[in-house]
């Protein structure tokens, strides 16, 4: 089912889903499941599965020179998103990618998620890989967000690449994007990012998702400006708890999004990391109470493979 009848359906109820991230590949896919399995409870429409874009690891040779090797390290995006559809019976979406994937690549995709009855994609650019100060498009891909949602479109509209295929048969995927609150952080400007937004609904999209942010009011503000904007389409706000310290760092910087200072000094006050995950649960709890009180379709929330303290959230929220 698609993510805009699930909201349908749910006729204003706020629904819960989550995100997770594929284990390294070597790794058994058990893993995920024991973290999966307690979240069911919440019943879940839908599940989010990562997908990570290329990267060069240095392998050392016998003469001691290292060989520059380009490889993945969390494949199987699609793979674990059929497992999940038919072990949990729960609708699993899968992130797309533009970075690190032609256009050919990327229709490849779309087609095997097709066969596997997949009914919604993320479509996502794709941070810049490490490697590169910025984003850089593979040759033949696409280069903005707006252009793989095009495609996503063209697909449904049973248009392949290239024209050689004529089919009566064709997708009907229902596609999702991301939102920043706090504006993308190549953005220069919170109104230049709401133009790219409409961009990618004009081009297909169907629903947007939001980056994490940590005060609601970003959210609230974001939405507005969006539906100023004619961005109607449903906003489901993401949210994640802080864990470990480091993340009053790491989050500002990798993200570009503000801390409010109540919650800093909250982090800042705890002895160690059992006393910030708790800190982390709390503020997520009180996040989440306000935007189901102003009637936000879904709560998604970015585990990033543990689920304990999003399970302690969903308890008391759902």
């Amino acid at each position: 089912m698609k993510v805009t009848e699930h909201i349908k359906k749910a006729k204003g109820k706020t629904l819960f889903s989550f995100e997770i991230v594929p284990p390294q590949k070597g790794q058994n896919i058990q893993q995920l499941y024991n973290n999966i399995d307690p979240l069911m409870e919440f019943k879940p429409p839908f599940i989010d599965v990562t997908t990570s874009r290329e990267e060069y690891i240095y392998i050392e040779k016998e003469n001691g020179l290292l060989e520059k090797k380009i490889t993945r390290m969390r494949p199987g995006t699609v793979g674990i998103c059929a497992s999940l559809k038919y072990k949990y019976d729960v609708d699993a979406i899968p992130h797309v990618l533009c970075g690190g994937f032609t256009k050919e690549e990327t229709e490849y995709v779309l087609v095997d998620c097709h066969y596997l009855g997949i009914d919604n994609i993320m479509a996502l650019r794709g941070d810049a890989r490490k490697d590169q100060q910025y984003f850089q498009a593979s040759n033949g891909g696409n280069k903005f967000a707006s252009d793989l949602v095009k495609q996503i479109s063209d697909l449904n509209k049973g248009k392949y690449l290239h024209e050689i295929i004529e089919t009566p048969y064709k997708s009907d995927f229902c596609v999702g994007v991301a939102g920043y609150p706090e504006k993308h952080l190549e953005a220069p400007s919170i109104e230049s990012d709401l133009k790219r937004l409409k961009e990618k609904v004009d081009s297909g999209a169907d629903y947007v998702v939001t980056q994490m942010f940590f005060d609601n009011q970003k959210y609230f503000n974001f939405v507005e400006k969006a539906r100023e904007a004619g961005i109607n389409v449903p906003i489901i706000p993401g949210i994640k708890p802080i864990a470990v310290k480091r993340h009053l760092h790491v989050l500002p910087q990798v993200f570009r999004l503000d801390l409010p200072q109540e919650l800093v000094e909250q982090i800042e006050a705890c002895k160690d990391n059992k006393q910030i995950r708790e800190v982390g649960i709390q503020w997520a709890i009180q996040q989440s109470k306000e935007l189901i009180k102003a009637g936000v379709p879904v709560l998604h929330y970015y585990s990033m493979g543990k689920s304990d303290n999003i399970m302690k959230i969903a308890k008391e929220v759902f």
